[in-house]
């Protein structure tokens, strides 16, 4: 696998991770012969050690900051926790969704036990109806969104997009099977539907201006070209 690199610099690496990739193992993790995560696949290709500065799901596709040294890593995470970094994200959801959405409803944190504050700004960019039908229905309806998260909860846009009952297409814990399957079926499409697309922020060394994205994976472009969807990213 050939890691795709969005930006680079001195302090910096933002690539563009595929779906389905942990970005690192968990310590003691006993699959690490198993599967390559993001960091080794980067060791590997460019043979230097990275140091995430944010979460990416393994589920999720799209771009990620990673610092060249540990001691950058803070002065990046800041951007993050003064909400001075604007994340992007897509997704394509069952149903035909609000126009435009803030869903605040909490979200558990790491600690099962304990509901965080967290919002997400939702807009519909596209619709379509299709000639497929899912139990209940004859026909079936999506929608692609675009997800401005303004808190990093765990598994944030996958829970609020089920929470407004329109869960993320190929979701295998919040989302609606049968949709999951229809897409399987009739495009051979299994991975799940969100993409992180976009980041915007001022570099805190170089102090330029910085919009980074990374381009939709092949299933996704696939399906902009089956539903007349424009890409969002062109």
């Amino acid at each position: 696998m050939s890691v795709t690199v969005v930006f680079e610099d001195e302090y910096i690496l933002c690539v563009s991770k595929p779906n389905n990739m942990l970005v690192h193992h968990a310590h003691h993790s006993r699959n690490v012969a198993d599967e390559t995560s993001l960091l080794q696949s980067i060791f590997e290709e460019k043979g230097i050690k990275v140091y995430p500065i944010h979460r990416l799901d393994r589920k999720t596709s799209g771009i990620i900051l990673l610092a060249k040294e540990k001691e950058y890593v803070s002065k990046f995470q800041e951007l993050f926790t003064a909400q001075e970094i604007q994340k992007t994200y897509y997704g394509i959801v069952r149903g035909h969704s609000p126009e435009s959405k803030i869903i605040d409803s909490p979200v558990k944190g790491r600690d099962a036990n304990v509901h965080k504050e967290a919002e997400t700004h939702l807009k519909t960019l596209a619709k379509v109806t299709l000639e497929i039908p899912v139990k209940p229905y004859d026909s079936s309806r999506y929608s692609l969104v675009e997800l401005l998260p303004k808190t990093g909860r765990m598994h944030q846009l996958r829970v609020h997009a089920n929470k407004i009952s329109h869960p993320l297409i190929g979701d295998p814990k919040y989302g609606d099977k049968n949709h999951n399957i229809m897409f399987e079926e009739n495009f051979g499409c299994e991975k799940m539907f969100l993409h992180a697309g976009k980041l915007e922020f001022t570099h805190p060394f170089s102090a330029e201006k910085l919009v980074l994205k990374a381009s939709f994976p092949k299933d996704w472009v696939t399906l902009f070209e089956e539903f007349s969807w424009e890409n969002p990213l062109d």
